[in-house]
């Protein structure tokens, strides 16, 4: 689906008979009225769907940078100022006008809003019935995701389920979260029940939501949710559908195996199509510019942001296979021929998970390493997870060893209470998911929040209190919408 994403994903720039769609137009004005004709303004609708996943306010940056204020991993980059929005969230000091939290609440808003033009109008379209329903389960699939990522984030928050259009209401007030779970969980059974299996796909659609996506999305809000029966249920049904473990850990993050085996869902980025960074039409992952040792060389950019912490380092096993795959290090394996300096970070360490050499990017602005949502190492672990929940934690063992075993590590230990099974869950999960945006998700959802209070005064983020487990409503949506309320303590 790469190639769709560079040329046709500017759904809401291009008209609808266009030589030159190319031509960029306002992303905050939609003409439907004379758009969705054929089966090729259906299928350009849909990929513009998934392309604000891939800006700087969800999963170029924003995203990622959770990692930091989840423990971690310090900012690092040039100091002082630099990252001064996400050093506040980490040091738990956020103001309701931190710029990162309006772009964690306005980031997923063009998604749903594309979803809702495509599930509006595509139902309705003469085109061959099957592409038809599978766009209008894509959409489902990526409007439950996009709200997924709102409410863990700030609890209740407005649900708009059609395009807004003059005479609505404007200034929508927050949905209760349980009502937006509920809709989030209805668009991923629909999806789930309508989305082709991934080796359905052609190799140019790779990339697009599929059944074991929405399955896998669906476990992982049932286990936010601490519903653990159907969360063991859909773990099995995307073990059905062909999903393995890569022999190696680190070709999860390798450009030459993406959406590989082990893939449910990644942020599709390409190489030679970046822009300015900010700029909502950048398709080229930054994230090796952004997390390369900075002053080093050795990547195109290297703005040394995302430093490992030393309580992160010292928490691998001896023998994780992990480690040399997600950290530079003193001593470390060379990258790419060069070998790691530690002076680089200030902590000593750097992020090596997603670096790509300049052999393959030569630019500051066009890697095109892929971000991986979601893998079948979450899928095990939230199975191992739940079985535990359930008071079978002698069957949870099992997929815990599998992942812990990939991993170069022996069996867990056996006879563990279900408070040390859990304990050794979520070890595996940061280990195993570190830095890909899962850990800040994890600790609050355990005890409502205060496993992770615990840990992060453990490792001396002591500022951290119940009212930081959501961020808070930016002042700017307050300003412009006062029917927008204050999530409690900003």
């Amino acid at each position: 689906m790469k190639k769709y994403l560079i040329i046709l994903s500017l759904f809401l720039g291009l008209s609808a008979c266009s030589e030159d769609f190319l031509t960029k137009a306002p992303l905050d004005s939609i003409n439907t009225e004379n758009y969705f004709e054929t089966e090729e303004d259906a299928i350009y609708a849909i990929n513009g769907a998934y392309q604000p996943l891939q800006w700087p306010k969800l999963y170029n940056m924003r995203m990622w940078t959770t990692d930091i204020m989840a423990g971690n991993s310090i900012v690092g980059a040039g100091g002082g100022d630099d990252g001064r929005e996400t050093q506040d969230l980490a040091n738990f000091v956020t103001t309701a006008d931190n710029p990162g939290v309006l772009d964690l609440f306005r980031g997923p808003s063009p998604g749903i809003l594309r979803c809702n033009v495509v599930i509006q109008n595509v139902p309705g379209m003469n085109i061959d019935e099957e592409l038809k329903e599978r766009i209008v389960a894509e959409a489902k699939f990526l409007r439950a995701h996009y709200y997924f990522i709102m409410v863990r984030f700030f609890g209740d928050v407005p649900l708009i389920l059609k395009p807004q259009e003059p005479g609505d209401n404007l200034r929508p007030s927050r949905t209760d979260k349980e009502e937006v779970y509920q809709q989030i969980i209805s668009d991923l059974v629909d999806a789930r029940n309508v989305l082709p299996a991934k080796s359905e796909y052609s190799d140019a659609d790779i990339g697009r939501a599929t059944r074991g996506a929405a399955a896998g999305l669906l476990a992982k809000v049932y286990l936010t949710r601490g519903e653990w029966q159907k969360v063991v249920e859909l773990c099995d049904e995307v073990a059905t559908l062909g999903y393995e473990l890569n022999d190696n850990y680190a070709d999860n993050f390798n450009v030459a195996n993406e959406n590989s085996q082990e893939s449910l869902f990644e942020v599709q980025y390409v190489g030679g199509a970046g822009e300015d960074f900010w700029s909502n039409e950048n398709q080229a992952s930054w994230l090796s510019t952004f997390t390369g040792p900075r002053n080093s060389g050795m990547v195109a950019g290297g703005w040394g942001w995302n430093q490992p912490t030393q309580e992160f380092v010292d928490a691998y096993e001896d023998g994780d296979l992990r480690k040399d795959a997600t950290v530079l290090y003193d001593g470390c394996p060379a990258f790419d021929g060069m070998e790691y300096d530690p002076a680089y970070s200030v902590t000593g360490y750097n992020l090596r998970k997603f670096l790509v050499p300049k052999s393959i990017a030569d630019a500051y602005d066009n890697s095109p390493l892929n971000f991986p949502v979601l893998r079948y190492a979450d899928v095990l672990l939230m199975k191992a997870e739940a079985l535990n929940e359930l008071g079978r934690t002698s069957e949870a063992e099992t997929p815990l060893n599998e992942v812990r075993n990939r991993a170069g590590l022996e069996d867990v230990q056996s006879g563990l209470t279900k408070e040390e099974f859990r304990d050794k869950v979520l070890h595996e999960r940061r280990m195993e998911l570190a830095f890909e945006g899962q850990r800040w998700f994890d600790i609050i959802r355990i005890d409502n929040g205060q496993w992770g209070l615990d840990f992060l005064h453990s490792i001396g983020r002591v500022n951290a209190s119940e009212k930081h487990l959501l961020l808070p409503i930016p002042q700017k949506e307050i300003d412009t919408n006062p029917n927008l309320r204050q999530n409690p303590g900003y």
